[in-house]
C-alpha cells in the first residue's frame, strides 16, 4: 500500500513538470531570432546573430555578425524525409564557400557528411559512428 502511495505521490510531482516543459517549448513556424550585443559604455545594441525559421519551424538560415557587418551565413535545406539534406556555408560577401551533404542511418542518425568546395569538389567525409554501452 505504502508503494501505491508513494507513485501515486511521484505521479503528482512529475504531471506538473511536464506540463512546464511543455510550456517552455518555442513554436518555431516563421520565426526570425536576432541577438543582440550591448556595449556596458556606450549602451549601443549591435545584431550579432539571426536565425530564421520556414513555416514548417525548420531553421532555414542563420547569420553571424561583426561590427564591420556580416561574417557567414548558413542556409538549410531539407529532403523528403524532413533532414537536412544540404548545408551552404557563404561568406562575408554572400559568396558560396562550402557544401554539405548528409546521409542518415535507418534510426534517422546522420551517417556520412560530405564536405564540397564551392566548386563542387569533394574535401572532406566524415563518418558517424554510435556506441551504446548496455549495462
Amino acid at each position: 500500500m505504502k508503494r501505491l502511495i508513494l507513485a501515486a505521490v511521484a505521479l503528482l510531482l512529475v504531471i506538473p513538470a511536464l506540463n512546464a516543459q511543455e510550456a517552455k517549448k518555442i513554436n518555431k513556424k516563421n520565426l526570425v531570432i536576432k541577438e543582440w550585443n550591448t556595449d556596458a559604455a556606450s549602451k549601443a545594441r549591435i545584431l550579432d546573430h539571426q536565425t530564421t525559421y520556414n513555416p514548417d519551424g525548420k531553421k532555414v538560415e542563420e547569420i553571424e555578425y561583426g561590427q564591420k557587418g556580416q561574417k557567414w551565413r548558413k542556409r538549410y535545406e531539407y529532403g523528403v524525409d524532413g533532414k537536412v539534406s544540404r548545408e551552404l556555408l557563404y561568406d562575408e560577401r554572400n559568396k558560396l564557400v562550402s557544401v554539405k551533404k548528409f546521409e542518415y542511418n535507418e534510426f534517422g542518425r546522420k551517417k556520412t557528411q560530405y564536405t564540397y568546395d564551392a566548386k563542387g569538389k569533394l574535401k572532406t567525409i566524415k563518418v558517424f559512428e554510435y556506441l551504446t554501452e548496455d549495462a
